[in-house]
């Protein structure tokens, strides 16, 4: 039998998380993850903002500067689209999305709320239905994808999808149980859960990783 090398997040070694902003961002969608996934640098694990410019204005106006270019997503073991107000705008922006070249092969690939968008304009969702917020939804289905209304969450293979804002932590969590198991997920999330609460809605966000990942891919 063929031996298979493991890549990407599975891979020994670092592990980077790109988060990919563009001009309007939503802070939940860039903060929560790049939060609890940073809870695992122990572990080697290095999640940065990355977009193009320097700095970004977010949606309420806070000027951020970014830790990495755009071009930065390529070479990441995995890559978070963040939600945005003008994302629609940057998906109909072809020299912009040009200088992403990402491959599902290699890397794991999640969005957030109107990130969705940018990961179908791109070509990454394949046949797979995808979750985001209500102002997302009609144009998702334009660009002919189906959209799972009633649903935060939902993986398929080395891609995958939240609605954005608060479900933010169930994408970050399937990226470390992915990589790393339910163990280490407990382990990361833990510290940022309501004290009193942790251990119920630990087993909450699990069961949702669970119920919205329809087949989980090996080898990456």
């Amino acid at each position: 039998m063929r031996e298979v090398t493991p890549s990407g997040l599975n891979a020994p070694g670092a592990k980077r998380v790109a988060l990919v902003c563009f001009d309007g961002f939503q802070e939940l969608d860039a903060f929560i993850p790049l939060a609890l996934l940073n809870q695992m640098r122990p572990r080697g694990w290095s999640a940065e903002l990355c977009g193009p410019g320097p700095v970004l204005s977010s949606m309420n106006g806070l000027q951020q500067p970014l830790q990495r270019p755009l071009e930065w997503a390529n070479e990441a073991e995995a890559v978070l689209f963040v939600g945005g107000l003008y994302n629609r705008a940057v998906a109909e922006n072809s020299a912009l999305l040009d200088r992403l070249q990402l491959d599902p092969l290699r890397q794991r690939l999640g969005a957030l709320g109107s990130g969705s968008l940018l990961l179908a304009r791109l070509g990454l969702l394949g046949e797979s239905p995808a979750c985001c917020d209500a102002a997302t939804r009609p144009w998702l289905l334009e660009a002919g994808v189906r959209v799972l209304e009633h649903e935060a969450f939902h993986a398929q293979g080395p891609v995958a999808t939240c609605s954005g804002g608060l479900a933010a932590p169930l994408l970050a969590a399937w990226l470390i149980r992915e990589a790393e198991g339910e163990a280490a997920v407990r382990e990361a999330l833990r510290p940022s859960l309501p004290v009193g609460d942790r251990e119920a809605q630990l087993e909450l966000l699990l069961a949702q990783l669970r119920r919205g990942s329809t087949s989980l891919r090996s080898g990456l």
